[in-house]
């Protein structure tokens, strides 16, 4: 895979795909804010690098799922300011790709255009090659080179990922590269033992997962609401929990597979239930084994945060994917909490796969520095720990 050393950018154009579908909310004055910038920040190291080589950058991003129609409520003028003051310089949105043109041809080494939100063109995300392909030719027109940088998109087939960078000289930047060398790693030769911490509201979006994980890992440790579906395969009732009564054979299937392979299938021991789903619920934590009829599972328990706690310490590798429960409400967090704080103070190598992982260690303010790498990815890092072929990374091994 090419890197940005491999890139000559100097005077050029230089087209980056970045991802920076930012979660936003509306402020007191009914501004659309940013609520966690992590994502663009993610990308300011090649940003960075590549003003200072001299190129001018259009950047390509998307933001929400607008279906191909224009709409004002995900436009990216709110990552335009953020980006504007991470980089100490203006970013202008152009609505256009001609108007894109223009603003290029304005701007001088080391200025920045940020196309509007690709996804408003229906092009970019058609199952028509075709028309991907014609949105592609379009945007090639405006630069000399393409960068991928949006990790978070690399596992989809759309204009602006995969057509674009077959049209251009391309590269991985660095977050891409720094990602596919990760998750490399992790299908490769891992420091053992290795420990797969899965969380999350279903065992349906995991299930290629662990399917492709079973062969691969010492440990797994299964935590959130998917957690039931694994309690009721043991026979156990969940009360009102989060259940998904036709995944308990296929449950059944990859306990029975783990325990021929000697795999430690960790399942929660205790559970913080609660009467409804609200954040002044009444709460209990009760063995996993009698939960009450009408209460509903948002944790896991002390004892079983402990014991995952635990089997992390001692663990060669650690991946993480998925929080433990309802971290969002202060009654249910300390699961999720516990999960990240002994990642956090392990001397494996600790990589969270993204998503509500990544965004649960930011809200509850644990360290990210004391993390080898947080991925930027979520259905990008799962589906590379399904061992799919991601078609964003295949693009940039093809021949030039």
């Amino acid at each position: 895979m090419r890197s940005l050393d491999d890139l000559s950018v100097a005077g050029s154009v230089v087209i980056v795909r970045v991802d920076f579908n930012v979660p936003l909310a509306d402020d007191e004055h009914g501004e659309r804010v940013i609520t966690d910038t992590g994502r663009i920040e993610a990308a300011l190291p090649t940003l960075d690098y590549l003003r200072d080589q001299g190129a001018r950058l259009l950047l390509l991003a998307h933001l929400g799922r607008p279906k191909g129609e224009i709409d004002p409520a995900l436009s990216l003028l709110p990552v335009a300011r953020a980006l504007s003051e991470f980089l100490g310089t203006p970013v202008d949105v152009a609505p256009t790709i001609d108007e894109a043109r223009d603003l290029l041809e304005r701007t001088g080494p080391g200025g920045v255009v940020l196309l509007e939100n690709i996804r408003f063109d229906s092009r970019e995300t058609s199952k028509d090659q075709a028309e991907r392909a014609a949105l592609a030719a379009e945007l090639a027109t405006l630069g000399d080179v393409f960068v991928s940088e949006g990790f978070g998109v690399v596992h989809r087939e759309q204009a602006s990922v995969t057509d674009l960078a077959r049209l251009l000289p391309n590269a991985a930047g660095r977050l891409v590269h720094k990602e596919a060398s990760v998750f490399a790693q992790l299908l490769g030769e891992p420091a053992r033992p290795y420990a797969v911490v899965l969380g999350g509201s279903k065992v349906s979006d995991k299930l290629a997962v662990i399917g492709n994980l079973i062969p691969r890992v010492d440990r797994l440790l299964i935590g959130g609401g998917m957690a039931f579906t694994f309690l009721a395969a043991q026979g156990y009732s969940v009360g009102a929990s989060l259940l998904e009564a036709d995944q308990i054979p296929t449950v059944e299937g990859f306990l029975e597979q783990a325990k021929l392979r000697g795999i430690e299938v960790a399942l929660p021991v205790d559970v913080v239930v609660a009467d409804r789903f609200a954040a002044d619920a009444d709460v209990r934590v009760v063995p996993a084994d009698q939960i009450p009829d009408g209460w509903m599972g948002l944790d896991i328990g002390p004892e079983t945060a402990r014991r995952y706690a635990e089997l992390i310490s001692d663990a060669g590798t650690v991946v993480w994917n998925g929080p433990m429960g309802v971290f969002e409400m202060e009654p249910f967090a300390p699961g999720t909490l516990a999960v990240a704080n002994a990642m956090a103070a392990s001397s494996a190598m600790t990589v969270v796969g993204g998503g509500d992982s990544a965004a649960a260690i930011r809200t509850l303010g644990v360290d990210e520095s004391a993390f080898d790498h947080i991925s930027t990815g979520g259905g990008a890092s799962l589906e590379f720990l399904e061992g799919k072929q991601l078609p964003g990374l295949a693009v940039l091994e093809e021949e030039a």
